[in-house]
């Protein structure tokens, strides 16, 4: 099946929608994001640019030492990053290892952060390498704790391999098991796609299987959230759109730890899907470090000088 009737769920007819892709062109995805790369955002738009990037921001944490404590002092940044200013907005999401959403939704409902929601990395995160029935278990633990969102890694081998039906079927299974109130978000881990054109077919694959939000890398591999990268999944989301007249998200993960590379993404989303995919329900920038430069940033535009780097809170 296909959630987009462009696949009736047999190999030949995702081999068909899939070979009737358009390839990328490698050296102009890499010019143009360059390209993109110079343009700069006028002063009178940087705050705003600095505040939407700081809501589309999921604050994550994915180490075998985090706890209980580290993960709830997350949430309290995630509700209120600079606690001496209420204005500025709270983070996207929370993104953790599932055995902490329970932690990270209780904590976040007791400070007043219904509305941040949790993200759960899932099936067998990062390698994607385990089978069917325990990357069900994987995510529906998850979903028991209360995660609202849910980050599949795909099975880069199975991709690389030719099995774009099974990687297709795994996605499908997980988004009904999301259902329709959890948003999904698949990875692909580019570093290891090698090409552009696995990107884009690895795009068109998820979108049609189901995903609400199609995310570069899982910070473990490098390179990662690459700008041409970025720039292939864009035009991949609105040229889905342009099919279904559905609006599929896209997520950068990986690499992005300054406010200068977060306004880069902002351009690139904005000369590439368009507008309307300035929010946070259609972007997301996944990452640790990156919040903490925007607060700088956003205090150096109000004092005129940098804070030092312990007025925010360490990740």
């Amino acid at each position: 099946m296909s959630f987009y009737g462009l696949v009736d769920g047999t190999e030949a007819s995702l081999k068909k929608y899939l070979g009737a892709l358009s390839g990328v062109d490698q050296v102009g995805a890499d010019a143009r994001a360059a390209m993109l790369a110079t343009r700069s955002i006028k002063t009178s738009s940087k705050r705003w640019a600095i505040d939407t990037a700081i809501s589309m921001v999921d604050l994550t944490t994915l180490e075998g030492a985090d706890t209980p404590g580290k993960v709830q002092a997350l949430c309290t940044k995630a509700v209120r990053p600079d606690p001496m200013n209420s204005d500025v907005p709270s983070v996207g999401a929370v993104c953790v290892y599932n055995d902490m959403v329970r932690i990270a939704r209780i904590h976040l409902d007791s400070i007043g952060g219904e509305h941040v929601g949790v993200a759960a990395v899932s099936t067998a995160f990062p390698s994607g390498r385990a089978s069917m029935a325990v990357k069900i278990q994987d995510t529906q633990d998850a979903l028991d704790a209360g995660a609202s969102e849910i980050d599949m890694v795909i099975d880069r081998g199975a991709f690389l391999r030719g099995d774009y039906i099974g990687v297709f079927n795994e996605i499908v299974q997980i988004r009904k098991l999301c259902g329709t109130g959890v948003h999904l978000k698949v990875i692909f881990e580019t570093g290891e796609l090698v090409t552009y054109d696995n990107v884009r077919k690895a795009s068109f694959l998820a979108m049609a299987a189901g995903a609400d939000f199609i995310k570069t890398s899982t910070g473990k591999v490098t390179p990662a959230a690459t700008p041409p990268v970025v720039l292939v999944m864009l035009e991949a989301v609105r040229d889905f759109y342009t099919m279904t007249n559905t609006r599929i998200g896209v997520k950068p993960a990986g690499g992005i730890k300054n406010t200068k590379d977060a306004l880069k993404q902002l351009v690139l989303v904005n000369e590439t899907a368009g507008p309307e995919w300035l929010t946070p329900t259609l972007f997301r920038i996944g990452a640790s470090s990156l919040l903490n430069d925007l607060l700088m940033q956003r205090m150096k535009m109000d004092d005129g000088y940098y804070a030092s780097p312990a007025y925010v809170t360490i990740d």
